[in-house]
């Protein structure tokens, strides 16, 4: 009776550590932790904003570089003398500007007076002429058409004197508010000018938009180069991501912030860390690039995670296998 007993308090015991085990490695470890996916790096074309002529070339494909650091240079002397014209162009406005703000000189005014006296003394001149010749031409001791000459000249002072009036109130009331705005405006048009060719000779330096690795080195010194031509490919360093796929019916043991394991098949013992950064509100097919034990057909989401602390061994379009965080730590243990 005693060893009934004990063959089934064994027997209970072989069950029970069964169903642990069960729920440890089939449930936990099962494929609802386990996803694949596929390393992305993002990767940017340079080139230059400006069209010009390729002066050099300062990196090969395979070279590291940093954020901000000058990739390659254009020919500047073109857009050196066109920042030279538009300065010139300021400089101008500038004194054109000052001259209407500082208003006429008395100098200036001066003269128009003494041009006033001297029309007025001309017309006081021609009225005495035709006064003679309008009593000359009565008696007939001059001829009409000096007469009509007489006229002429006396009309001719007439309307100098008003233009030598006007010149001098003009001196005196100095330059129109209208006049002043439209130097302001034009000192304005002259200095965005200069700053458009500022700008386009600070645009024949390239430089590296952030630290990556040069890709393709497409063009070589003296290359004739449009604006946007592609110069460099760079692959960034950071952010390394991984585009990797969940099934329908795991989908909620992934969310944005859930901690992953990152697994590559070059160095499986030593996983990176990572975070679920986006997940899919999409339902696509699994595509055709990832390795599941899944039937193709089934329909997956696609989400993407963030790799900390990447490093040269995680290469575009690597395969990788992503774990729940505490999945890969437990695996790892029991291993």
């Amino acid at each position: 009776m005693s060893k009934r007993l004990a063959l089934l308090i064994a027997i209970a015991a072989i069950g029970v550590g069964g169903w642990f085990l069960y729920q440890r490695y089939v449930v936990e470890d099962g494929p609802a932790a386990v996803f694949y996916g596929n390393v992305d790096i993002r990767e940017v074309t340079l080139g230059f904003r400006v069209a010009g002529r390729v002066e050099r070339m300062l990196f090969h494909e395979g070279d590291k570089v940093e954020a901000g650091e000058l990739l390659a240079q254009l020919d500047t002397e073109p857009f050196e003398e066109e920042l030279a014209l538009r300065k010139a162009e300021v400089a101008e406005a500038q004194a054109q500007l000052a001259k209407l703000e500082a208003g006429t000189r008395p100098q200036e005014i001066e003269r128009a007076r003494a041009d006033v006296e001297a029309r007025e003394a001309a017309l006081e001149n021609a009225r005495a002429i035709y006064g003679r010749q309008e009593k000359l031409v009565r008696r007939d001791f001059a001829s009409q058409q000096a007469f009509d000459d007489a006229l002429e000249q006396l009309k001719r002072a007439r309307a100098a004197l008003r233009s030598a009036k006007e010149a001098l109130n003009l001196a005196i009331e100095g330059p129109r508010k209208e006049d002043v705005a439209a130097a302001e405006a034009a000192l304005e048009a002259a200095r965005a000018q200069k700053e458009a060719a500022q700008t386009a000779l600070e645009d024949a330096s390239l430089h590296a938009s952030e630290d990556g690795v040069i890709l393709t080195r497409a063009v070589e010194p003296g290359t004739i180069v449009s604006a946007g031509t592609p110069v460099y490919t760079l692959s960034l360093s950071e952010p390394v991501w991984v585009r990797a796929y969940v099934p329908e019916p795991q989908l909620g043991l992934v969310s944005p912030g859930t901690p992953v394991k990152v697994i590559s098949d070059t160095r499986p013992d030593e996983p990176y860390d990572g975070q679920v950064g986006f997940v899919s509100p999409v339902a696509e097919f699994t595509p055709k690039s990832v390795e599941t034990p899944e039937l193709r057909a089934d329909l997956v989401y696609r989400f993407r995670v963030v790799v900390k602390d990447p490093d040269d061994a995680l290469r575009q379009g690597m395969p990788v296998t992503v774990r729940l965080a505490g999945d890969a730590t437990d695996r790892a243990a029991k291993d």
